[in-house]
């Protein structure tokens, strides 16, 4: 059986990587012997984490960052150059909703949505691309978008939410398809409902027992990174047992 990919010393960079889904790649990459820039919008957390995870300050990078800013991100992907000389990974994870009804949901709130959920991942990708070509001698890195069940189904008062991941998903089979020949792997990650603060402090009314694990999505996405160069996991999905939202 071909061995799977050596994380170690490979850089990655995770968005909304504070908490959450974020933060359990994070600990996993980690974990992997990876080094990682722990981006997330909240950076005072980003640095609780990073203190955490990573004492010493020798693998990790925590950095304030708006995904959604072109001049932002620009300004990200040339820290984590300057500092740790590469990247090989790139985790688009962060992700916000608002739940209003169509007839009740403002432009401004829906605009931050698609923004923060779509936007970004396409500012991520755009500006990181160089670095990821050049990653492992040439071979090319890796770009993983965490997307949702809302990619695949749809329920009332979630258009924007709905839009965006729906959006996440065709432009990672998109980008798929135009970058694998530069040797740029793109995945997605269809993941149902998990036990973090994005649900559960909006939604405080759901049984955390039929909700999964964010570790366990944690190794979904090293199964992704993990496939040979022979091979790559363009989608999967990871629900838990009782998901309501899949099939």
């Amino acid at each position: 059986m071909p061995e799977t990919v050596d994380l170690k010393d490979k850089v990655a960079f995770v968005t909304g990587a504070a908490s959450g889904l974020g933060a359990a790649i994070s600990r996993r990459l980690i974990e992997r012997g990876a080094r990682v820039v722990l981006a997330d919008l909240a950076g005072d957390k980003a640095k609780m984490l990073a203190d955490s995870l990573d004492p010493e300050g020798e693998r990790t990078l925590p950095i304030r960052l708006d995904v959604s800013s072109e001049q932002g991100v620009s300004h990200a992907v040339g820290l984590c150059l300057q500092r740790f000389g590469a990247l090989d990974i790139l985790i688009n994870n962060a992700g916000t909703d608002v739940t209003a009804s169509l007839e009740e949901v403002g432009v401004e709130a829906w605009t931050r949505v698609l923004n923060t959920n779509l936007l970004g991942p396409f500012l991520l990708t755009k500006l990181a691309l160089p670095a990821l070509k050049d990653s492992d001698g040439g071979q090319g890195g890796q770009v993983v978008n965490i997307t949702s069940t809302a990619a695949v189904r749809a329920w009332p008062n979630a258009s924007a939410y709905h839009a965006s991941k729906w959006g996440l998903l065709g432009l990672s089979r998109a980008l798929h398809a135009e970058l694998r020949s530069s040797g740029v792997r793109v995945s997605a990650l269809v993941t149902g409902g998990m036990r973090t603060p994005f649900l559960l402090d909006r939604f405080p009314e759901l049984d955390p027992q039929k909700l999964q694990d964010p570790a366990r999505v944690a190794e979904a996405v090293c199964f992704m990174l993990d496939m040979p160069r022979d091979a790559i996991v363009a989608e999967l999905t990871i629900v838990p047992p009782d998901e309501t939202s899949w099939p």
